[in-house]
């Protein structure tokens, strides 16, 4: 057995205004076109469910999902690029589907770039299914990308 191999023990904590820095920074090294701090500072204000997720300390991911009644829709979620692949963008999505069910959501929404393959198949994994498509959703290089709407039963 490959012990390296083996994920690590992560942790979940609500998000608070001490992680907008290094969330934000994480987020920056993630997207082309990332939320700023300000996004996130928003996000906590309006009172969405955000959290981090940390090993030994280390700041490794985040999640957004605003509530709306019984649907919940995740805004944003990221997993530190040298923890890709490992399971833990699998972690953080359950964790934000499972606050959400527990906070009365029955349904959760997300969009997702076509070209994020890695992030499809995480969703499709996980039962999500897509249901629409929303043209022009996301800012590009040239022009806008068009966005995949998915959908998924919580209870």
């Amino acid at each position: 057995m490959n012990v390296a191999a083996l994920p690590l023990p992560v942790e979940f904590f609500p998000m608070s205004e001490r992680d907008l820095d290094g969330v934000a920074a994480l987020e920056a090294g993630l997207q082309a076109f990332p939320w700023t701090r300000g996004n996130f500072a928003d996000s906590l204000h309006a009172g969405y469910s955000a959290w981090v997720a940390r090993i030994g300390g280390e700041l490794i991911g985040f999640s957004i999902v605003m509530r709306v009644l019984d649907e919940a829709h995740l805004l944003n979620i990221g997993v530190a690029e040298r923890f890709q692949g490992r399971g833990y963008g699998a972690r953080m999505l359950r964790n934000a589907m499972e606050c959400a069910a527990l906070a009365g959501a029955h349904r959760m929404f997300l969009e997702v770039r076509p070209a994020n393959g890695r992030a499809v198949e995480l969703y499709k994994h996980f039962g999500f299914r897509q249901i629409g498509l929303r043209k022009g959703y996301y800012p590009a290089a040239i022009g806008r990308e068009d966005a995949l709407v998915f959908e998924k039963e919580l209870a």
